[in-house]
């Protein structure tokens, strides 16, 4: 007796220490978060992105697109997928799906602009409160591999689901009890076939719904998200605050009874004896299930409110990463002005992910045409310009010393490739491409800034210049600001009455060609595609006869072969 009285103590002190040591380091991690959280403020995100969690970022955008969004085509020839990942440092799958959608939604309300800068600035102003919201969205946290739309937008796919057959065979466990006091062995039999039926269905309904209430037990983080930013003051934010309070009264029914289908355990990942008590409960008796079809019924009711709190909670955490992401900026970042007077002005602009830019500054009225040798930074420069604008109008923040425009319906044609999968060569890949910017240019409601990279690149140089000086042109209209580059001189004569040239130019020092990257007014005079050869190492016959030609090509207007060395 008096072993088992050891044991038993020892026992609970067992689980005492087990407990206050859980409790302790639980307390530790908090404390090592937050402090975390207020040092990595201002400071350039290090996460690391597999395939699968960035696959459903994008998907809250999906469900909002539009037609004066940023299209695939000129996001991936910007790169943005990197500008993103330098911005991103959410917390929550809230805050990085509305993020993405931001970038790639430009605002045209100076007004909506201005308050999320207000709320930029006032996280930036009160480290405590901001920190508290961000402790508060980590709790929330990310879906995972999929994205919360990709349950709420296919609701349908389960169908209408009925509770009855579940009550029936739960009213049988009645008699099934009754009988153990009249013929045990008649009732332990009819409650195990009751129990066994039970759990082997239970086993195969669950997995049908499993992923669903993954999506569940995200909304319902979102609602205790949104209960504890309720509560909290936040003088910038009244406006998105009583949005989610209102939000999320409207889910009451969805998430009373909840805890029969998740539990606190469930839903954090953890668990503990309750939880797997529980567990066994829910097996028997598929009060889940029940619960969820309760729940289901109230979600497609409901789904819009979701989606508004999903929107709002994520429009917060949006606004604390723009601050965060200017901060890292340092001081090389400016508000932008916009103006309805068709200039086009950047004062030591630049681009965010290169490492110690060449900060340049352009003032325009009309189209630019960029010339320059090959590697001289017009691709660059053309990537920077785009790239300001797009930000200036999204996060209203812009890394340069000025920003003044109109508010734009940005695009491209950069970075094109053969689409082999749909046979398609680049020519006409390219030519897709520009015809896009037109149609763009015929409907907008906005004015068009669009950026093209070596025009027509993909066909011979007669008809490239004749097809790509009208194309240009064309581009020139009241609705649209052009900023082109290209290697074809002559385009710089002939469109000189619609486009400003400027150009970019490079150095040689000791043999070697040096670039400073510095735009420069004009356009180019010099080349280095031959040099360029010569300094890879080709063959100098290749070389000298190579030049010959075009200077022959420049004095005669002709090309002539010159003569083989045997």
């Amino acid at each position: 007796m008096k072993a088992y009285l050891v044991f038993g103590i020892a026992a609970v002190v067992f689980i005492v220490v087990v407990f206050i040591k859980g409790a302790w380091d639980e307390k530790k991690k908090k404390k090592d978060f937050i402090r975390k959280l207020y040092e990595e403020y201002g400071s350039v995100p290090q996460r690391k992105y597999g395939p699968e969690q960035y696959a459903s970022i994008a998907r809250f955008f999906e469900r909002h697109a539009s037609d004066e969004q940023i299209d695939d085509i000129t996001w991936n020839d910007l790169s943005f997928d990197d500008i993103f990942k330098r911005i991103n440092c959410t917390y929550s799958s809230a805050g990085e799906e509305y993020l993405y959608y931001r970038l790639r939604t430009p605002v045209d309300s100076p007004e909506e602009l201005k308050h999320f800068d207000e709320i930029c600035n006032y996280f930036g102003q009160n480290p405590d409160v901001r920190v508290k919201v961000q402790y508060t969205l980590a709790r929330l946290g990310r879906t995972g591999k999929f994205s919360l739309y990709d349950y709420l937008d296919h609701l349908d796919v389960l169908g209408k689901r009925s509770n009855l057959k579940h009550h029936i065979v739960n009213g049988l466990f009645i008699p099934a009890v009754a009988c153990l006091f009249v013929e045990p062995s008649l009732g332990v039999l009819f409650f195990i076939l009751l129990s066994i039926y039970n759990m082997i269905s239970y086993f195969k309904e669950k997995s049908e719904i499993d992923s669903y209430i993954t999506s569940f037990a995200y909304v319902m983080r979102l609602l205790g998200a949104a209960d504890e930013l309720g509560m909290m003051k936040i003088d910038a934010c009244e406006k998105e605050i009583s949005k989610i309070k209102f939000h999320k009264q409207k889910l009451g029914r969805f998430r009373r009874g909840s805890y029969w289908l998740m539990s606190s355990g469930r839903m954090s990942g953890s668990g503990n004896l309750l939880d797997i008590f529980m567990d066994y409960l829910r097996m028997l008796l598929h009060i889940d299930l029940i619960k969820f079809n309760s729940m289901l019924a109230q979600i497609r009711l409901t789904v819009e409110d979701v989606n508004v709190l999903a929107e709002t909670i994520g429009y917060l955490e949006c606004a604390i990463v723009a601050g965060s992401f200017r901060e890292s900026l340092k001081d090389r970042w400016c508000r932008p002005v916009f103006t309805q007077g068709g200039i086009f002005r950047a004062e030591n602009l630049y681009h965010p992910l290169i490492e110690d830019p060449v900060r340049n500054s352009i003032s325009t009225d009309k189209g630019v045409l960029i010339t320059g040798s090959n590697a001289s930074g017009k691709s660059t420069f053309l990537k920077t310009v785009a790239v300001g604008a797009i930000l200036a109008q999204t996060i209203y923040t812009c890394p340069a010393d000025v920003y003044e425009g109109d508010f734009y319906h940005i695009c491209s044609s950069m970075a094109l490739r053969d689409d082999l999968t749909g046979g398609e060569s680049y020519y006409i890949v390219e030519i897709k491409s520009i015809k896009r910017i037109l149609d763009f240019a015929e409907v907008s409601k906005h004015k068009v800034l669009c950026f093209v990279d070596e025009v027509l690149r993909g066909t011979n140089t007669v008809e490239r210049i004749a097809a790509s000086s009208q194309i240009l042109r064309k581009l020139t209209g009241e609705n649209v600001l052009c900023f082109a580059a290209t290697h074809d001189i002559e385009l710089t004569s002939l469109l000189e009455n619609e486009y400003n040239n400027y150009h970019f130019e490079e150095d040689m020092e000791d043999g070697d060609i040096h670039f400073n990257y510095l735009l420069k007014p004009g356009k180019a005079t010099s080349r280095n595609a031959i040099r360029l050869l010569q300094i890879i190492g080709y063959d100098q016959e290749i070389i000298e006869q190579a030049n010959r030609q075009a200077v022959g090509f420049l004095e005669t207007g002709l090309w002539k072969m010159g003569e083989v060395r045997k």
